[in-house]
C-alpha cells in the first residue's frame, strides 16, 4: 500500500507543476524570464488569438554583466530580445510594457509586478506565461504576493506548449527529471526561506 502511494505519488510529480487554466482571456500577459524561445512563441500566439490586449514583461537580471560594460562590451539583453521577436511575431511594441527592475528571480518579478499593478486599475487579471514545470511555482509566488499586497487580481497561467517536457513521463527523459527536481527545490525554496 505504501509502496503503490509513493509510485503513484512520482509518476504525478511532473503532473502537478504543470498549472494550465485552459483557454483564458485576461487583461494583460505576464511573461516571465528564463527559457526565451518557447515563452516568446506562446505569448505571440496568445496575443494574437486575442487571450490578452498587452504583455508585461520584467527586466531580467544578466548577473555581473557591469563589469563587461566596464570594459566597453555592450551586451544585448534577453529582455530586449524578447521584445524584439514579439514584435517580429507580430505583437505591436506599443503592447508591449517593459519594467525595469534586474530581476533575478520569479519572486523579484511577482513583486516588481505587484508595484506595477497598484496604478493600473484597469488589470484585474493576468495570464502567467512560462514554460511548464514553473507554472504551478509561478502561480503559487505571485498568488502571494498579489494577496500579501490586498491586490485582488485573479492569476491564470499558461503553459507554453512549445516544449518537450512530457509531464506522462518525465522519468523517461534526463532533462524532464532535471526540470522537475528543480522545480520543486526552487517550490521547497520558496516555502521554506522566502514566502514571508
Amino acid at each position: 500500500m505504501i509502496v503503490t502511494t509513493y509510485l503513484i505519488a512520482f509518476i504525478n510529480a511532473a503532473r502537478w507543476l504543470v498549472k494550465d487554466d485552459g483557454p483564458v482571456h485576461g487583461d494583460a500577459m505576464v511573461l516571465l524570464t528564463g527559457s526565451i524561445a518557447d515563452r516568446v512563441l506562446e505569448t505571440a500566439d496568445k496575443f494574437k488569438e486575442g487571450d490578452a490586449s498587452k504583455v508585461i514583461i520584467v527586466t531580467e537580471s544578466m548577473g555581473e554583466y557591469k563589469s563587461l560594460e566596464e570594459r566597453g562590451i555592450k551586451l544585448i539583453n534577453s529582455t530586449n530580445q524578447i521584445s524584439k521577436a514579439l514584435v517580429e511575431l507580430g505583437v505591436p511594441s506599443d503592447r508591449i510594457t517593459v519594467l525595469p527592475g534586474d530581476a533575478e528571480s520569479t519572486m523579484e518579478e511577482a513583486t516588481i509586478i505587484d508595484n506595477y499593478l497598484t496604478s493600473q486599475t484597469d488589470i484585474d487579471t493576468i495570464i502567467l506565461v512560462s514554460s511548464k514545470t514553473h507554472t504551478r511555482r509561478a502561480s503559487i509566488i505571485f498568488n502571494h504576493v498579489l494577496r500579501k499586497s490586498g491586490k485582488k487580481i485573479t492569476i491564470l497561467c499558461s503553459p507554453s506548449r512549445y516544449t518537450g517536457f512530457n509531464a506522462e513521463k518525465w522519468w523517461t527523459n534526463k532533462e524532464d527529471i532535471q526540470d522537475v527536481v528543480l522545480e520543486y527545490i526552487k517550490l521547497a525554496s520558496f516555502v521554506l526561506f522566502e514566502k514571508e
